[in-house]
């Protein structure tokens, strides 16, 4: 089966965002792609959070997610939208991943989990969490490639979360990604490899690449990784679309091979002597 990544420098205005999602999906569609994977915050990139406030909208006011479902029905193909910016009940923000079928529908949620809050070598200081609420639960979605693990970007330094979501049934984990370019260059295909070796899963990372409007660079290279830890695609650091092939077969053999689901034990307590 077909999948497309589409790798995006996002900005700070939605409507173009919203305008590049759905040429994007279109063409994944038009290529074969049964299920258009898309990046982290694709609606809307803005480390200024007073200016990016005017763009966060309440999921069902949110004009971009409408957007994307109208594309994916038009096109009739599946999306998994890496993340929006969400405004919560409560006043917070959501980092939150949406799985669209070819209706239009929307099929599964997951709120990140794992909020960046980390001062890096270079100067760049982040803190998700100064507006953004984590996730509480995890979650596996049935789609078109296979059983689908959501997670999203620093989510990938948190193997357990992976773990479980195999166990869970996953055969496939997304991981959309904005990767600074510093952590990106040290861990990015090194992480995703890891994580589909120890799960015995396809990985899927689409990614945010590039200089942004609001002064940030993203790391790029949207990777398709196979349960051996093969790299099937990387797109490197162009805006665009790159397609791979999914065989849920492969996940089978894998892991028949190197049984790791089924000899993974329970931790016990550990004693520091």
């Amino acid at each position: 089966m077909r999948i497309a990544l589409l790798q995006m420098t996002s900005g700070i205005d939605t409507a173009v965002n919203a305008a590049d999602l759905r040429h994007g999906i279109a063409a994944a569609a038009a290529n074969g792609a049964v299920m258009a994977f898309a990046p982290e915050m694709a609606g809307l990139i803005d480390r200024d959070r007073g200016r990016a406030a005017a763009s966060i909208h309440a999921e069902a006011d949110d004009p971009v997610l409408a957007s994307v479902r109208d594309a994916a029905a038009r096109a009739g193909i599946w999306v998994q939208l890496g993340s929006l910016a969400i405004q919560r009940e409560d006043g917070r923000w959501a980092n939150r991943s949406f799985v669209i079928d070819a209706t239009g529908a929307i099929r599964a949620r997951y709120d990140k989990m794992h909020l960046f809050d980390v001062d890096l070598p270079t100067g760049e200081s982040w803190r998700e969490s100064a507006a953004y609420a984590p996730g509480e639960a995890a979650i596996v979605a049935d789609t078109p490639v296979g059983a689908t693990g959501l997670s999203i970007c620093y989510d990938l330094r948190f193997p357990a979360l992976y773990a479980g979501l195999a166990a869970a049934g996953a055969q496939v984990l997304s991981i959309p990604a904005a990767f600074t370019r510093p952590t990106g260059s040290a861990h990015w295909h090194v992480l995703l490899r890891a994580r589909a070796v120890e799960t015995g899963c396809f990985v899927v990372a689409a990614a945010q690449a590039g200089a942004h409007e609001d002064g940030r660079l993203t790391y790029g290279h949207s990777l398709v990784v196979d349960p051996w830890g093969e790299v099937l695609l990387d797109m490197g650091e162009a805006r665009g679309l790159g397609f791979a092939e999914i065989d849920p077969e492969r996940v089978a053999d894998v892991r028949s091979r190197i049984p790791v689901l089924s000899h993974r034990r329970t931790i016990p307590p550990i004693t520091h002597v």
